[in-house]
């Protein structure tokens, strides 16, 4: 009996079917292609916010008690408390988590600034390699005091409100009572700040620029001798190249944590270290010097242990996928 259906060919059938299975996968591996292109991109700033968080909860006393030295005896000269005698009087006046004042404004630092830092820093170091591999050549002290220069200097203007609120609640507790902040948290202290001074949004607020500027240039040559320790390539280095960079840092934390802490003391960062040589003396400037050392080392040290650790299994499951 005739009929207008026509049988379909089990051939035919399959071969479509294969060709729908072959054009997923084709999809599904351009689609993994991608994501891992973006990943490679992100890596840097992932691992490198993420190390410094954990190296900040770390040292987050030290970097209390650091704030509190550069602050202290602020336009007279003499002898100022011992770190020790700082931690005492902190823990004496309120209690041992009061060392941790300030840590959210410290992680959401890190999560800006060191992100940004070690991620420009990678991206930058990666143009200087493959323009050098492209000559023949390979990259010296130059090209990655350049890649740090910038991307301490870009990392600065990014991360400049955190720094403003890490500072200003590290050393509300120094006031009287009456005239303390009391900020809640670091966000807080943000919306307070901006409200009332317009220092943190308000970028360009007459009288506020130039040292928002000069800020950000000293966190940036802070950032060139933190990030020096990396070229060095050695943990065991890190304990010495971590000395060197407190020595020629510093003088511009200190000048940074004055001129963060708020007020109309000073005019500017030139103002600032002005007045500080005449009226408190040079050696003021490596007030906390210990402390400090004390503060950056390990935090260096720790940022680049976890960086390389986490990478390390990145990089594993990485290798896995690819066999798979």
């Amino acid at each position: 009996m005739p009929t207008d259906r026509q049988d379909v060919c089990p051939s035919t059938s399959k071969a479509g079917s294969n060709e729908a299975e072959s054009s997923e996968l084709q999809v599904e591996k351009v689609a993994k292609s991608a994501l891992r292109t973006i990943w490679t991109q992100l890596q840097p700033f992932v691992i490198g916010g993420g190390s410094g968080m954990v190296a900040t909860c770390c040292i987050q006393p030290a970097d209390m008690v650091k704030v509190r030295l550069q602050l202290q005896g602020e336009g007279s000269a003499g002898k100022g408390q011992t770190p020790f005698a700082v931690a005492r009087q902190i823990i004496r006046d309120g209690r041992f988590l009061d060392l941790y004042d300030g840590l959210s404004a410290g992680l959401l630092r890190q999560a800006t600034y060191a992100t940004m830092r070690l991620g420009f820093f990678d991206r930058f170091q990666h143009f200087f390699v493959v323009r050098a591999e492209a000559k023949g050549t390979t990259i010296g002290f130059r090209e990655r005091a350049a890649a740090s220069l910038s991307a301490g200097g870009l990392a600065a203007a990014i991360a400049n409100p955190a720094e403003v609120a890490l500072i200003r609640l590290q050393s509300d507790g120094m006031k009287p009572k009456a005239e303390r902040a009391k900020y809640k948290s670091v966000v807080d202290a943000l919306v307070r700040i901006a409200r009332n001074e317009g220092v943190i949004l308000s970028y360009n607020h007459p009288g506020y620029v130039d040292e928002l500027w000069s800020i950000g240039f000293l966190l940036g040559i802070e950032g060139v001798a933190e990030e020096t320790n990396i070229a060095f390539g050695s943990k065991g280095a890190s304990a010495v190249a971590g000395f060197f960079a407190s020595f020629f840092s510093l003088p511009f934390d200190f000048l940074k944590t004055r001129l963060q802490r708020g007020g109309s003391a000073y005019e500017g960062v030139f103002d600032c270290a002005v007045k500080v040589a005449k009226t408190e003396g040079l050696l003021r400037f490596y007030r906390g010097f210990g402390t400090y050392f004390v503060r950056i080392a390990p935090h260096t040290m720790i940022t680049l242990v976890v960086a390389d650790y986490v990478t390390a299994l990145m990089k594993k499951a990485e290798e896995k996928a690819d066999e798979d």
